[in-house]
Formats: structure tokens, sequence, C-alpha cells
């Protein structure tokens, strides 16, 4: 009789900790569903460029999969091009005291990148008028961390 106990015991500890690492995997748990992207990561200073337009809406957004915490996107309208520009986590840009809404005319520096095949861009900063705002230093990292 000890001898199951101790093997009942053995196998809920067990089954205990492959719960846990299933559960810790990316994309897993509640709103999972994929792994979680890291913008931040994916800077190409290659690709890097500066653009000129007008802000046709910008929103909320929720980065990668299960995420809770909320950033901002806009789409830029250039001479050529309606644009989608992923700026930040939305709580960085209040505190820099940066608004930014449609129809106004920005200058942005950027760098481009492929998300689920469709052409993305990431802000290093946002010019508009004389007010500069800076998300990330010249190697792409986010300037929040």
């Amino acid at each position: 009789m000890k001898k199951i106990g101790m093997i009942l015991i053995m196998m809920s500890t067990l089954f205990l900790f492959m719960a846990v690492a299933v559960w810790a995997q990316p994309g897993m748990g509640p709103g999972g569903g994929g792994p979680r992207v890291h913008y931040g990561t994916m800077w190409d200073a290659k690709t890097v460029a500066t653009m000129k337009g007008e802000v046709v809406s910008v929103d909320k957004y929720i980065p990668g999969k299960g995420g809770t915490a909320y950033g901002l996107r806009l789409t830029l309208k250039t001479d050529k091009e309606t644009l989608p520009v992923i700026l930040g986590p939305a709580w960085y840009i209040e505190q820099q005291h940066f608004i930014i809404a449609p129809k106004d005319h920005v200058e942005i520096k950027v760098s481009q990148l492929s998300i689920e095949g469709q052409p993305t861009f990431i802000a290093q900063e946002v010019k508009k008028g004389d007010v500069l705002l800076r998300l990330r230093n010249d190697q792409g990292a986010p300037l929040w961390r």
C-alpha cells in the first residue's frame, strides 16, 4: 500500500510539472494561440528610411497574441501609398506627452519589415512640427526598456 501511495504522489508531481511547463510556453494559456511578436527584436538597420505624410488613423493594438498591454500604430498616407506604422506602447507615448491624431502631418524614421507576409514599418522617431518623439535608438532598441 505504501508503494502505491508513493507512486501516486510521484505521478501527481510529474503531471503538475508537465502542466506548468506546457502552460509557460509562448502563446499558451488564456488568449494564447501563437508566439508573441517582439517588434523591437525585428529591427533591420539596412531598411531604415524617412517618410513624410498625413496620419489617416491612430489605432490601439495588442502586440503578438495573448498580450494584455496595448500599443499604438498609425496609418500614414504618403504621396505614393498608405502604410501601417507601429509606434510602441501607448503608456510610453502618453508619458512623453506626444499627441498624434488623424490629419497630422508627420515625418517618421522607420525600419521596414514583413509581418505575416505584409509590409510593416516600425517607427524609430516621429516628428510633428517642431516636436520629436524618440521611440528607439539607432540599433532599434526600444527606449521604454
